[in-house]
This record gives structure tokens, C-alpha cells and sequence, in this order.
């Protein structure tokens, strides 16, 4: 199955999922539903993610089992975190943050490819 289209093709908008159809029984709920946070993760982030849970969220346990650092596992949680905490932003805090973005820019502060990411971060 595709993973989930975040923003109109056309404008960048925010999409929301209005049909939802079983796979069974093919059964259709119409409305408006906000996909989770967690929707929003890349498949290899959820993985991640997933597998946290799993270890209940000990660290030496997802060393063990991804074969890789405690730096390595702490770097890649902080950033699944980071871009969650970018996904509850409300629209007009994503505004502020987005002109907080281009502000450093141009200050110098960052470079383009360090904004870019952010504002994809904001986007997504």
C-alpha cells in the first residue's frame, strides 16, 4: 500500500483523508479525518519507531538488534522526535517558524540546504 500523500500536488496545501473503504467487505465511510501524527513518519522512521516500542524503549536493546551505536540510535530519536514536534504545529506556528527559517537564512545563519530541509521538515 502507498503511504499517505501530505500535501496537494497543486498548492502544498494540507490534504485530509475524506473516504475510508474496507478491504473485506468494501464498506465506504465518508467524512473528514485527520491522519496521526505517526502518518506522517518516512516507512523506515516508523519502522524505527515500532521497533522502539517494542524494545520499551531500551537503547542497549536497539543496539543489540540494529547492530549500531547508542550514538547512532540517540541521534536517529532525536530527530524522529524533532519532526514530530514540527507535525503539531498549528498553521499560523508553521507560518512563524517558516519566516523564522528564511530570517536565519538570510542572516547567514544557515545555508540553503540546512533550510531546505527545515522548511521540507515544516511541510511534511
Amino acid at each position: 500500500m502507498r503511504k499517505l500523500i501530505e500535501a496537494c500536488p497543486a498548492c502544498e496545501g494540507d490534504l485530509i483523508v475524506t473516504r475510508l473503504t474496507c478491504v473485506q467487505c468494501g464498506t465506504e465511510v465518508h467524512g473528514s479525518f485527520q491522519p496521526n501524527v505517526f502518518s506522517h513518519l518516512e516507512p523506515h522512521d516508523l519502522d524505527f519507531v515500532i521497533q522502539f516500542v517494542k524494545a520499551k524503549g531500551n537503547i542497549k536493546e536497539m543496539e543489540r538488534a540494529l547492530d549500531t551505536s547508542y550514538w547512532s540510535i540517540r541521534k536517529k530519536l532525536d530527530d524522529i522526535v524533532a519532526f514530530l514536534d514540527t507535525q503539531t504545529l498549528h498553521e499560523d506556528e508553521r507560518q512563524q517558524a517558516r519566516e523564522a527559517i528564511l530570517h536565519r537564512l538570510r542572516e547567514g545563519e544557515l545555508n540553503i540546504d540546512e533550510a531546505e530541509a527545515l522548511l521540507r521538515q515544516l511541510r511534511s
